[in-house]
Order: structure tokens, then C-alpha cells, then sequence
């Protein structure tokens, strides 16, 4: 199915270039999220319309990730979770974890913007995590888990 993008996606396009994907892809997930539409010739039409106005709004968001990034980035989060004499945790720090402390020091982060590269937090220490506000923003955080026993 060809579509047109209304929003940058990452490894697929840029705003208003027109990709063929496959149709579960487009339907199922870029159509209802508002990044993608159907390359008909009246939604092609009507994307050049306002293709100005959508630019100015994919730039206004990059712009506000940019700065959002810019106070994110080296911060430090510490969280406490129950760990065993060895240093492994009982459970594992996840996304939704570092999401929630995130919120809670001030900064609006969802937790499907937290990468972590090795799968959740299992040790006490210090690990670094990605946390991607934007697909051209993406900043680093440091996560200390300290351990306490039960």
C-alpha cells in the first residue's frame, strides 16, 4: 500500500515523502496514529495543501524535545529496590520504573521512550540508559540502583 507520512518514522521516510508499505503496517498501526495517510490523489492534494503547516508543527516539535533534551540529559536517577548480599535485585528495575522517578523530579517521559540496551536492571549500581524524546532526540541517563535489604 502506498502512503503518504505526515510525521518523520524512523527506517521508513521523512514528513510527506510517499512509501509503499506493507497494508497490516499502514492499517493497523501508521494509519490510526496519525503518521500516515493513503496516497490517493485527493489526500495528496490535500497534504500539499497544508504541508507548510505540518513542517511548522514537526518543527516545533523537534524544538521542544530539543530543549527538553538539553535539561534530561545527565541527569541522574536513583532508585532503591530489595537486593540479596550478592547485589541482585529481588525482581529487576524496568522502564515503567525509571519512567515513573522521571515524573516524579518534573520531566514528561513516557516509559516506551526509555531504551534500556541490555534488557532490564538486575544489579545494584550504576547503569546508562537512552531515553528518546524525539527520533532525532535521544539522550543519555544514569540510573543508580542502590540495594536494600530485606
Amino acid at each position: 500500500m502506498q502512503i503518504i507520512l505526515l510525521d518523520k518514522v524512523v527506517n521508513l521516510g521523512n514528513l510527506g515523502e510517499i512509501v509503499k508499505v506493507k497494508d497490516g503496517y499502514a492499517r493497523n498501526f501508521l494509519i490510526p496514529s496519525g503518521r500516515a495517510r493513503r496516497a490517493t490523489e485527493a489526500n495528496k492534494a490535500e497534504f500539499e495543501a497544508k504541508r507548510a503547516e505540518l513542517e511548522k508543527a514537526a518543527a516545533a516539535k523537534l524544538a521542544e524535545a530539543q530543549t527538553q533534551g538539553e535539561k534530561l540529559g545527565g541527569t541522574t536517577v536513583k532508585l532503591t529496590q530489595k537486593a540479596g548480599v550478592d547485589g541482585r535485585l529481588f525482581g529487576s528495575v524496568t522502564n515503567h520504573d525509571i519512567a515513573e522517578e522521571l515524573n516524579k523530579q518534573g520531566y514528561s517521559v513516557v516509559k516506551a521512550q526509555i531504551r534500556l540496551p541490555n534488557g532490564p536492571i538486575k544489579t545494584v549500581g550504576d547503569s546508562t540508559v537512552s531515553v528518546a524524546l524525539h527520533t532525532d532526540v535521544v539522550v543519555e541517563v544514569t540510573i543508580s540502583v542502590y540495594g536494600e535489604t530485606a
